[in-house]
């Protein structure tokens, strides 16, 4: 079990982040760039020191500025595999996962015999006397999360493990490393800032902006109610914040929504790019959502058109090519659009 509050500065960013982790889950932590995401792996590791809070790993107190407890990175039981590894080069594979367990007191012949079972174990049978340069980026990954659990940690901190991956080998090692996960039974945690990487690894679901967390929870939770604009980038929809009162929400960027929910105050709403249509002409019947805007961005993405349309409100509405063609969407086009009130998810700000 980890139970932290990470006080620090460290540049621009102030950090202020608590945590809680059970043994045996998978947190991953999420955020746009300079949130404090790997800022908050090194405070756990010991390699930034705290000013305030606490680390607590099982019990044992890790880091305590104010009763000046701060027990130092070689001397935590916690594993970190780094973005782009960190493994020596002019070692062996076998040579960079016995490195771990030498430097805490292992004797030559045990760290080599211990370093070999995790190398077979992680599926390198056979590589172990490779340097990195010889080995593919798969495989490299996999050395150093061996190097990470050799140690027998009860913390293990994953800092954007797959992104020095190229495309085609990045689901296969993403498959295994979630394997090896769900077998570890200390606390995980992984940052990434691949959504899908994050859904397929991950039990919980931690933001992380300007060095606070904005929002934690299951993947269906923190994806289904975002509470920012980078997490309702992150997951595709059209994220607006206003003020609700029975069903309608008066909107801060401008303009207004009828809804069919309920919620009144401070709210968001939450409208997925697919239920946005648009339009030559102002739509016939009532539609109780509709104004008027203007193509701003028209991006292709495979079998769906992403336009970004600028009006009260603006937001992204997804549609078919041939749709596109249809409408002669354009940047600069003008175009009316629509929205069903039954379509728009509303909730406490």
């Amino acid at each position: 079990m980890l139970e932290a509050k990470l006080i620090l500065g460290l540049g621009r960013l102030d950090l202020d982040v608590q945590l809680e982790v059970a043994g045996g889950q998978v947190v991953a932590l999420l955020g746009p760039n300079g949130a404090g995401k790997t800022t908050v792996l090194r405070a756990l590791a010991g390699l930034l020191p705290l000013s305030g809070g606490h680390v607590v790993l099982d019990g044992q107190v890790l880091e305590d500025p104010a009763r000046r407890i701060r027990v130092p990175t070689e001397r935590r039981p916690v594993g970190m595999v780094f973005q782009d590894y960190l493994l020596f080069p002019h070692l062996s594979a076998l040579e960079n996962v016995a490195f771990g367990l030498r430097a805490r007191g292992r004797g030559r012949a045990q760290a080599r015999e211990l370093a070999t079972a995790w190398l077979d174990r992680l599926g390198l049978a056979g590589l172990g006397s490779g340097r990195p340069g010889t080995l593919s980026g798969g495989q490299q990954q996999r050395v150093a999360l061996a190097r990470a659990l050799a140690t027998d940690p009860r913390m293990l901190l994953l800092d954007e493990p797959l992104a020095a991956l190229d495309v085609s080998t990045r689901a296969e090692v993403r498959r295994d490393l979630r394997r090896h996960l769900r077998d570890f039974s200390g606390v995980n945690l992984v940052v990434t800032h691949d959504p899908l990487e994050a859904l397929a690894l991950a039990d919980r679901l931690v933001v992380i902006e300007q060095g606070r967390i904005l929002q934690s929870g299951s993947a269906t939770e923190v994806t289904e109610r975002p509470r920012s604009r980078y997490v309702a980038d992150l997951v595709g929809v059209n994220l607006l914040r206003g003020r609700g009162r029975q069903g309608v929400v008066e909107l801060e960027s401008g303009g207004r929504l009828v809804t069919a929910g309920t919620a009144d105050g401070e709210v968001f709403a939450v409208v997925p790019p697919r239920s946005v249509s648009l339009w030559r002409s102002r739509p016939d019947g009532s539609p109780r959502n509709v104004w008027r805007g203007r193509a701003t961005g028209v991006d292709l993405q495979g079998d769906r058109v992403r336009v970004r349309v600028e009006g009260s409100p603006s937001l992204v509405a997804e549609v078919t090519p041939a749709a596109m063609v249809d409408l002669g969407l354009a940047e600069g086009t003008e175009t009316w659009v629509s929205v069903k009130a039954t379509e728009i998810t509303v909730y406490p700000a």
